[in-house]
């Protein structure tokens, strides 16, 4: 049977004003921080009581993400129950949902999204633009071969579990493929075409209980590794790109009648605009909202949760430049004390850390600093020449 521990962290809490969440990392952290502006209080669910949203917690259940007997007690110290994440057993809280415990989004809008191979199809069947995609499992095993058209290299992805890179991996010519298909799981993996792109995009959408639908500015993202290094919005695009990238959000929204905050993966290039992925909570590419618009991505979750009133997430300022810190190698790296203080006397940076341990490559924080200039080159110019101050107080890990 699985255990938890349930730690009431500051007196008695107000159910009505408590807003649960599973899951207990950075995005639930800022979700913290956004509840306290409106007066809230979060219940969390972590995996132990040093997860950075931890402290924020007015009540905190230890327990997985997963575990739905340390959910059903998390349901009690709150009015509803939102998700840091995706990666939940949605069929194992059916029941909760069904004795009344409000979840949002609902569990019947996650679950296409929550696998990645039921995600395709629904994007498949909606016609919205993507990779091409095969399941792992229709390949032979004994003499794989790509599907006819198609060349090295491919990406193949896990249906569960993903993020950073994790759950991802370059096919680069049959041999991989075969060794792929000897290690893994084939039902519960797909393989991409590869698509050649010029951007990587980001646009998180929220949809609230009486069917609005608002979204934050479209931003371009800048991987390395396959993690998000930088991110700068609005991004360089024309209008018809974001209106584009706004129309196929809207219809996936409303498909699934959706009410939360959704952020969707774009490639984007002389193909023309692809979703990559599509994540069902706030995002990494979301966070300059905090700083750069009226009411952050964690605001309209929270919101919409809460059942309050959701205000327009408008840009207020003319653009904005979002830096992830990534643990370094302490033996080779500055302390890690003088790198925060050199950050923290930059006066036009938003330093946002979440508690972690260093660990390299581990996301520890990021910063944030707001962008003047009227054209995107104007920006793009400012934006780069803070990255490179933030850089030289913070690089990349070595290695990447």
């Amino acid at each position: 049977m699985a255990s938890f521990t349930l730690t009431d962290l500051q007196g008695m809490p107000s159910v009505d004003n408590t807003i649960g969440v599973i899951g207990g990392g950075q995005l639930a952290l800022m979700l913290g921080e956004a509840a306290q502006t409106r007066g809230l209080t979060l219940a969390v669910q972590a995996s132990n009581a040093e997860d950075p949203a931890a402290s924020l917690a007015k009540d905190l259940v230890i327990a997985g993400s997963t575990d739905a007997r340390a959910t059903r007690e998390l349901s009690t110290h709150c009015a509803g129950i939102t998700f840091e994440n995706e990666w939940v057993a949605v069929d194992a809280l059916m029941p909760l949902e069904r004795q009344g415990v409000q979840f949002t989004p609902s569990l019947a809008s996650l679950v296409p999204l929550v696998n990645k191979l039921s995600q395709r199809r629904l994007l498949d069947d909606l016609l919205i633009p993507s990779p091409e995609w095969i399941s792992l499992a229709e390949l032979n095993p004994g003499s794989p071969s790509l599907p006819s058209g198609w060349t090295f290299p491919v990406m193949a992805k896990a249906a569960y579990g993903g993020y950073d890179g994790k759950g991802t991996r370059v096919v680069e010519d049959l041999n991989g493929l075969a060794q792929l298909l000897r290690n893994v799981d084939a039902n519960e993996w797909l393989i991409e075409a590869w698509v050649s792109y010029e951007q990587e995009l980001a646009l998180v959408v929220s949809r609230d209980s009486k069917g609005r639908i608002r979204s934050l500015p479209l931003a371009e993202t800048h991987q390395k590794n396959q993690v998000c290094d930088w991110v700068i919005a609005p991004a360089a695009v024309s209008q018809l790109v974001e209106a584009t990238a706004y129309n196929i959000a809207a219809s996936l929204l409303t498909k699934l009648s959706y009410v939360g905050v959704m952020t969707l993966e774009f490639f984007y290039g002389s193909s023309g605009l692809f979703v990559n992925e599509v994540a069902p909570r706030t995002h990494n590419s979301g966070h300059f909202s905090i700083e750069a618009c009226s009411s952050s991505q964690f605001d309209q979750q929270l919101c919409i949760a809460a059942g309050l009133d959701v205000p327009n997430p408008d840009l207020i300022a003319d653009g904005s430049l979002m830096v992830n810190l990534l643990g370094l190698n302490p033996e080779s790296a500055e302390p890690l004390e003088e790198r925060l203080a050199k950050l923290r006397s930059i006066e036009a940076l938003h330093l946002h850390w979440y508690g972690k341990d260093e660990i390299p490559g581990r996301k520890l924080g990021h910063v944030t600093t707001l962008l003047k200039g009227h054209s995107a080159h104007e920006r793009a110019e400012t934006g780069q020449q803070m990255l490179q101050c933030i850089r030289e107080i913070w690089p990349l890990p070595l290695n990447w």
